[in-house]
């Protein structure tokens, strides 16, 4: 199963009508890597540490990538520190690999495809199996997409302690960007008004 895909797919569908913020993606892709990672045995938690295991291979280029870029020693990194170093910039390596995997079209010159809408998912086994989990609101991606705003159903609570841990993480890296977002748009507008003011 590949959370990380499933979810960047669901959230190309909604763009158009929910669109989502490139940053938020990025650092809910990175925690569905996390649950990927787990369910391959490619990690384990340990309370918030991603603890590796087996580095074999799991078949995405991405998911393998990301097990790749695991910390392999101790402390160990945590779910949150991961979230933000891996999630960098992830949205977009999603999306240019929906694209060379045939998955997506776009226009050229397009720059920020879940902004503008304009990538477009093209019918494939990939795409259907993310909507039949999507239509079915399995629990984990509904999670996620929830978090990346796609759409506010309230989540259910989880048996495994690591999907909850990281699920959590994701809930609470969006929250504080977004608080970042808010206060820069606070700073760039009371610099606005000092210049408007001489």
């Amino acid at each position: 199963m590949n959370t990380a895909r499933d979810l960047a797919i669901v959230a190309l569908d909604a763009a158009p009508s929910h669109p989502v913020e490139q940053g938020d993606l990025s650092l809910a892709l990175a925690g569905a890597e996390v649950l990927d990672l787990i369910e391959a045995l490619a990690l384990t938690l340990d309370g918030d540490r991603i603890l590796p295991s087996s580095q074999s291979p799991t078949g995405d280029r991405l998911l393998d990538e990301a097990a790749t870029a695991l910390v392999r020693q101790d402390p160990y990194e945590s779910v949150e520190d991961w979230l933000w170093r891996r999630g960098r910039g992830l949205s977009s390596a999603y999306i240019d690999d929906l694209e060379r995997i045939g998955l997506t079209t776009r226009p050229r010159g397009r720059r920020i495809p879940l902004r503008t809408g304009r990538t477009k998912l093209v019918d494939s086994p990939a795409r259907s199996r993310a909507e039949e989990r999507w239509a079915s609101r399995e629990p984990v991606l509904a999670a996620l997409a929830a978090a990346v705003g796609v759409h506010d159903e309230p989540t259910e609570d989880f048996t495994s302690e690591a999907v909850t841990a990281v699920l959590a993480a994701v809930g609470d890296a969006v929250q504080e960007l977004e608080a970042v977002r808010q206060r820069k748009a606070i700073e760039d507008a009371a610099f606005d008004n000092v210049w408007r003011g001489l």
